[in-house]
Protein backbone atom coordinates (compact mmCIF):
# COMPACT_ATOMS: atom_id res chain seq x y z
CA UNK A 1 0.00 0.00 0.00
CA UNK A 2 1.56 3.09 -1.34
CA UNK A 3 1.62 6.49 1.46
CA UNK A 4 2.38 9.90 1.76
CA UNK A 5 5.26 7.77 3.98
CA UNK A 6 6.09 5.40 1.50
CA UNK A 7 5.15 1.83 0.68
CA UNK A 8 4.16 -0.22 3.63
CA UNK A 9 2.65 -3.55 4.07
CA UNK A 10 -1.06 -3.70 4.26
CA UNK A 11 -2.61 -4.41 8.07
CA UNK A 12 -3.23 -7.94 8.76
CA UNK A 13 -6.81 -7.07 8.89
CA UNK A 14 -6.82 -6.38 5.03
CA UNK A 15 -4.53 -8.90 4.15
CA UNK A 16 -6.55 -11.77 2.44
CA UNK A 17 -5.86 -15.30 5.17
CA UNK A 18 -3.57 -17.56 2.66
CA UNK A 19 -5.01 -19.86 0.42
CA UNK A 20 -5.50 -23.14 1.65
CA UNK A 21 -2.89 -26.35 0.97
CA UNK A 22 -2.97 -29.91 1.43
CA UNK A 23 -1.87 -29.99 4.92
CA UNK A 24 -2.84 -32.04 7.83
CA UNK A 25 -3.58 -29.54 9.66
CA UNK A 26 -5.99 -26.74 8.42
CA UNK A 27 -5.11 -23.41 9.32
CA UNK A 28 -6.41 -19.22 9.95
CA UNK A 29 -5.57 -16.28 11.85
CA UNK A 30 -8.93 -16.98 14.11
CA UNK A 31 -7.07 -20.54 14.95
CA UNK A 32 -3.98 -18.97 15.89
CA UNK A 33 -5.39 -16.38 17.73
CA UNK A 34 -7.36 -18.52 19.58
CA UNK A 35 -4.41 -20.59 20.09
CA UNK A 36 -2.30 -18.02 21.71
CA UNK A 37 -4.92 -16.89 23.65
CA UNK A 38 -5.40 -19.66 25.46
CA UNK A 39 -1.47 -19.63 25.80
CA UNK A 40 -0.99 -16.63 27.01
CA UNK A 41 -4.38 -17.16 29.47
CA UNK A 42 -2.30 -19.88 31.05
CA UNK A 43 1.41 -18.47 31.11
CA UNK A 44 0.94 -14.70 30.69
CA UNK A 45 2.43 -12.50 27.67
CA UNK A 46 6.12 -13.29 28.66
CA UNK A 47 5.06 -17.41 28.05
CA UNK A 48 3.58 -16.71 24.77
CA UNK A 49 5.86 -17.71 21.38
CA UNK A 50 4.96 -18.45 17.87
CA UNK A 51 7.01 -22.24 18.92
CA UNK A 52 4.51 -22.68 21.38
CA UNK A 53 1.53 -22.07 19.39
CA UNK A 54 3.25 -23.93 16.26
CA UNK A 55 2.82 -27.06 19.09
CA UNK A 56 -0.02 -26.65 20.24
CA UNK A 57 -1.61 -26.46 16.47
CA UNK A 58 0.95 -29.77 15.51
CA UNK A 59 2.95 -27.33 13.07
CA UNK A 60 5.77 -26.50 11.65
CA UNK A 61 6.95 -22.56 13.07
CA UNK A 62 7.53 -21.33 9.77
CA UNK A 63 3.59 -22.32 8.98
CA UNK A 64 2.14 -19.17 11.13
CA UNK A 65 4.76 -16.54 9.42
CA UNK A 66 2.03 -17.02 6.39
CA UNK A 67 -0.83 -15.75 8.07
CA UNK A 68 1.02 -13.47 10.67
CA UNK A 69 4.36 -11.67 10.08
CA UNK A 70 5.77 -10.68 13.74
CA UNK A 71 4.23 -10.54 17.53
CA UNK A 72 2.53 -7.67 16.79
CA UNK A 73 0.43 -8.93 14.59
CA UNK A 74 -0.04 -11.59 16.38
CA UNK A 75 -0.99 -9.00 19.45
CA UNK A 76 -3.14 -7.47 18.04
CA UNK A 77 -5.49 -10.34 16.42
CA UNK A 78 -5.58 -11.31 20.16
CA UNK A 79 -6.61 -8.33 21.03
CA UNK A 80 -9.18 -7.63 18.90
CA UNK A 81 -10.70 -11.48 19.20
CA UNK A 82 -11.23 -10.28 23.32
CA UNK A 83 -13.01 -7.40 21.73
CA UNK A 84 -15.57 -9.46 19.50
CA UNK A 85 -16.48 -11.23 22.93
CA UNK A 86 -17.17 -7.80 24.40
CA UNK A 87 -18.94 -6.67 21.46
CA UNK A 88 -21.06 -9.58 21.12
CA UNK A 89 -22.02 -9.56 24.92
CA UNK A 90 -22.68 -5.88 24.28
CA UNK A 91 -24.98 -6.94 21.77
CA UNK A 92 -26.81 -9.94 23.77
CA UNK A 93 -27.44 -6.85 26.41
CA UNK A 94 -29.57 -4.53 24.59
CA UNK A 95 -32.79 -5.94 26.37
CA UNK A 96 -31.28 -4.73 29.90
CA UNK A 97 -29.79 -1.45 27.85
CA UNK A 98 -33.39 -0.49 27.29
CA UNK A 99 -34.82 -1.80 30.69
CA UNK A 100 -32.15 0.93 32.22
CA UNK A 101 -32.92 3.04 30.28
CA UNK A 102 -36.15 3.87 32.20
CA UNK A 103 -33.77 4.79 35.45
CA UNK A 104 -31.01 6.24 33.23
CA UNK A 105 -31.18 7.63 29.38
CA UNK A 106 -29.79 4.65 26.86
CA UNK A 107 -26.95 6.52 26.60
CA UNK A 108 -25.81 5.87 29.91
CA UNK A 109 -26.94 2.01 29.55
CA UNK A 110 -24.86 1.45 26.46
CA UNK A 111 -21.44 2.83 28.34
CA UNK A 112 -22.51 0.44 31.46
CA UNK A 113 -22.67 -2.40 29.41
CA UNK A 114 -19.74 -1.81 27.37
CA UNK A 115 -16.91 -1.22 30.69
CA UNK A 116 -18.57 -3.49 32.59
CA UNK A 117 -18.05 -6.30 30.03
CA UNK A 118 -14.36 -4.86 29.18
CA UNK A 119 -13.91 -5.40 32.51
CA UNK A 120 -15.27 -8.70 32.51
CA UNK A 121 -12.92 -9.40 29.75
CA UNK A 122 -9.75 -8.41 31.36
CA UNK A 123 -10.53 -10.68 34.12
CA UNK A 124 -11.09 -14.11 31.91
CA UNK A 125 -7.59 -12.88 29.98
CA UNK A 126 -5.53 -10.82 32.44
CA UNK A 127 -3.20 -10.47 29.45
CA UNK A 128 -5.25 -8.13 28.37
CA UNK A 129 -5.38 -5.33 30.46
CA UNK A 130 -1.47 -5.06 30.01
CA UNK A 131 -2.21 -3.92 26.48
CA UNK A 132 -4.70 -1.35 26.97
CA UNK A 133 -3.86 1.96 26.94
CA UNK A 134 -0.32 0.29 25.23
CA UNK A 135 -0.60 1.14 21.95
CA UNK A 136 -3.69 1.41 19.22
CA UNK A 137 -6.57 -1.02 19.34
CA UNK A 138 -7.72 -0.51 15.45
CA UNK A 139 -8.76 -4.43 14.35
CA UNK A 140 -12.49 -4.33 13.25
CA UNK A 141 -14.18 -5.52 16.51
CA UNK A 142 -12.33 -3.12 18.52
CA UNK A 143 -13.04 -0.58 16.23
CA UNK A 144 -16.91 -1.50 16.62
CA UNK A 145 -16.90 -1.39 20.51
CA UNK A 146 -15.29 2.34 20.40
CA UNK A 147 -17.80 3.22 17.86
CA UNK A 148 -20.69 2.22 20.45
CA UNK A 149 -18.98 4.11 23.36
CA UNK A 150 -18.42 7.09 21.65
CA UNK A 151 -21.54 6.99 19.65
CA UNK A 152 -23.06 6.84 23.08
CA UNK A 153 -20.98 9.20 24.94
CA UNK A 154 -21.65 11.70 22.63
CA UNK A 155 -25.78 11.80 23.59
CA UNK A 156 -24.43 12.63 27.10
CA UNK A 157 -26.11 15.69 27.86
CA UNK A 158 -22.59 17.61 28.96
CA UNK A 159 -21.03 16.43 25.55
CA UNK A 160 -21.98 19.15 23.42
CA UNK A 161 -19.19 18.71 20.74
CA UNK A 162 -16.22 16.95 19.34
CA UNK A 163 -14.04 18.26 21.99
CA UNK A 164 -16.27 17.61 24.91
CA UNK A 165 -16.31 14.13 23.32
CA UNK A 166 -12.57 13.50 22.66
CA UNK A 167 -12.61 15.04 26.70
CA UNK A 168 -15.07 12.22 27.52
CA UNK A 169 -13.44 9.66 25.78
CA UNK A 170 -10.28 10.65 27.26
CA UNK A 171 -11.42 10.58 30.83
CA UNK A 172 -13.27 7.04 30.62
CA UNK A 173 -10.29 5.26 29.15
CA UNK A 174 -7.90 6.72 31.69
CA UNK A 175 -10.08 5.53 34.09
CA UNK A 176 -10.60 1.85 32.35
CA UNK A 177 -6.97 1.64 32.12
CA UNK A 178 -5.95 2.73 35.53
CA UNK A 179 -8.34 0.68 37.33
CA UNK A 180 -8.20 -2.95 35.40
CA UNK A 181 -4.58 -2.99 35.55
CA UNK A 182 -4.19 -2.03 39.31
CA UNK A 183 -7.01 -4.70 40.13
CA UNK A 184 -4.88 -7.23 37.66
CA UNK A 185 -1.65 -6.23 39.35
CA UNK A 186 -3.48 -6.66 43.02
CA UNK A 187 -4.67 -10.30 41.44
CA UNK A 188 -0.91 -11.40 40.31
CA UNK A 189 0.63 -10.11 43.69
CA UNK A 190 -1.64 -11.96 45.71
CA UNK A 191 -1.12 -15.26 43.52
CA UNK A 192 2.53 -15.12 43.47
CA UNK A 193 3.33 -14.12 46.59
CA UNK A 194 0.29 -16.16 48.45
CA UNK A 195 -0.11 -12.72 50.66
CA UNK A 196 -3.59 -11.67 50.69
CA UNK A 197 -4.47 -8.60 52.61
CA UNK A 198 -4.64 -9.74 55.89
CA UNK A 199 -1.17 -11.55 56.08
CA UNK A 200 -0.03 -7.66 54.45
CA UNK A 201 -1.35 -5.70 57.07
CA UNK A 202 0.10 -8.16 59.67
CA UNK A 203 3.62 -8.47 58.26
CA UNK A 204 3.62 -4.40 57.76
CA UNK A 205 1.50 -3.65 60.65
CA UNK A 206 4.33 -2.50 63.09
CA UNK A 207 5.72 -0.57 61.09
CA UNK A 208 2.80 1.22 59.49
CA UNK A 209 1.74 1.79 63.77
CA UNK A 210 4.96 3.23 64.63
CA UNK A 211 4.87 5.65 61.24
CA UNK A 212 1.23 6.66 62.29
CA UNK A 213 2.15 7.30 65.53
CA UNK A 214 4.28 10.15 64.89
CA UNK A 215 0.29 12.41 64.02
CA UNK A 216 2.65 13.50 61.02
CA UNK A 217 -0.43 11.49 58.25
CA UNK A 218 -3.19 12.20 59.94
CA UNK A 219 -5.94 11.33 56.81
CA UNK A 220 -3.67 8.34 55.97
CA UNK A 221 -4.48 6.90 59.83
CA UNK A 222 -8.25 7.28 58.61
CA UNK A 223 -8.05 5.71 55.64
CA UNK A 224 -6.03 2.98 57.41
CA UNK A 225 -7.74 2.44 60.88
CA UNK A 226 -11.23 3.43 59.93
CA UNK A 227 -11.30 2.22 55.89
CA UNK A 228 -12.43 -1.40 54.69
CA UNK A 229 -11.42 -3.72 52.10
CA UNK A 230 -14.09 -2.52 49.35
CA UNK A 231 -15.23 -5.17 46.85
CA UNK A 232 -13.32 -4.64 43.58
CA UNK A 233 -16.42 -4.96 41.48
CA UNK A 234 -19.03 -2.38 43.89
CA UNK A 235 -15.57 0.03 43.64
CA UNK A 236 -15.62 -0.39 40.27
CA UNK A 237 -19.08 0.11 39.62
CA UNK A 238 -18.93 3.37 42.18
CA UNK A 239 -16.06 4.89 40.53
CA UNK A 240 -17.61 4.04 37.03
CA UNK A 241 -20.63 6.11 38.16
CA UNK A 242 -18.56 8.66 39.31
CA UNK A 243 -16.77 9.05 35.90
CA UNK A 244 -20.32 9.32 33.87
CA UNK A 245 -21.84 11.93 36.35
CA UNK A 246 -18.90 14.24 35.48
CA UNK A 247 -19.74 13.36 32.12
CA UNK A 248 -23.09 14.21 31.88
CA UNK A 249 -22.51 17.66 34.18
CA UNK A 250 -19.74 18.60 33.09
CA UNK A 251 -20.21 22.44 32.83
CA UNK A 252 -18.95 24.53 29.61
CA UNK A 253 -16.16 26.87 31.17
Amino acid sequence: MDTAYGSVPLPVWERPEPQSRAAPVPLSRAKIAATAIRIADEHGLDGLSVRKIAKELGVGPMRLYDYVTNRSELLDLMVDAVYAQIAEAGQHSEASQHSEAGQHSEWRATVLVIVHRTRDAALDHEWFADLLGARPHLGPHALAVGESTAAALSQAPGVRGIDDLQRALGALNAFIVGALRREITERRTARSTGTDVSAWQAALGPYLTRMLETGRYPTVARLVIDGTHLNAEETFHHNLITILDGITSHPRT
